[in-house]
């Protein structure tokens, strides 16, 4: 299995460093949409999919959070310009995971008319029900991004089953068995992180569960106040998420170089993953703590 780490989306978020941790100053910070290609033997397959073009997101994205994150909208940047750039035909990606269908995570589902699209059945159900939050739940969700998309595989909450002490859901219709999704709740309702056996190693791509690269690998959680309100914002249960963000700090401590874990939206953990990908393989990512 070839991995390739994409940015599908670039924001500049209110709060500078008090959002990010390392931009300067304190007026636009810089985020990601950190998203994956994997090469399989059942094609290629998408982990989330980042922002869509620029003249269709601008219609489809709230006011309120195109104000707030400042997304720029490179049609660069965007999945399907990516997977063209990387020598493969958009029609040859027949498997799209969705950790959660956020704007920022399901912007360009409808690039891909030939792909399976996996995720919680519960997901689906509270994203065509607006049910994500009392004030971001009509614009979190933008249905129209994924009303054309025929192809779903929708899965419970887990099936008994376990990875690393978390509920999973594994033999995915049409996938590898090396890639589970793990759901998450908290963030979302149907929330997921997304587990790859490599061969050599576990890689975990947590989605939202966490935002900032100081939240995994030490035992004290380290977040900027920005993005600790901008956690706080998005949740749907606080308990949940942050019972789920403790479990996987922990399980980031104690199997440190046997799981590399990744968020969605932390820029240096995606230069990280992104420059390790270009050479030779090495263990762990997940950094030490400071």
């Amino acid at each position: 299995m070839r991995i390739h780490h994409l940015n599908c989306g670039t924001c500049c978020p209110w709060g500078g460093r008090l959002f990010d941790g390392v931009s300067r100053g304190l007026l636009h910070g810089h985020i990601v949409c950190h998203c994956l290609l994997l090469e399989t033997d059942a094609g290629l397959v998408l982990v989330d999919t980042g922002m869509g073009h620029r003249r269709i997101e601008e219609r489809r994205l709230s006011k309120f959070f195109r104000f707030m994150n400042q997304p720029q909208l490179r049609e660069r940047e965007t999945a399907v310009a990516q997977v063209r750039a990387l020598g493969h035909d958009p029609r040859d990606v027949r498997h799209i995971l969705v950790t959660h269908l956020d704007f920022d995570h399901a912007g360009g589902l409808e690039d891909f008319p030939n792909a399976t699209v996996h995720l919680t059945a519960r997901e689906k159900e509270v994203a065509d029900e607006q049910r994500g939050g009392a004030f971001v739940g009509t614009r979190r969700y933008r249905p129209g991004q994924w009303d054309e998309v025929n192809n779903w595989a929708l899965y419970p909450m887990g099936r008994g089953e376990r990875w690393m002490g978390f509920d999973a859901v594994r033999d995915l219709d049409g996938l590898p068995p090396e890639i589970l999704l793990v759901p998450l709740a908290g963030h979302t309702w149907g929330h997921s992180g997304v587990a790859i056996d490599t061969g050599t190693g576990w890689l975990f791509y947590a989605g939202d569960a966490y935002f900032y690269h100081g939240e995994v690998g030490r035992e004290e959680r380290h977040c900027p106040p920005g993005m600790r309100f901008y956690q706080t914002m998005m949740e749907v249960d606080r308990a949940a998420r942050k019972n789920n963000q403790e479990r996987l700090r922990q399980l980031s401590v104690e199997r440190r170089g046997e799981i590399d874990f990744f968020c969605a939206h932390d820029r240096m953990e995606y230069q990280r993953f992104a420059e390790a990908a270009r050479k030779p393989v090495s263990r762990s990512l997940t950094p030490e703590p400071a």
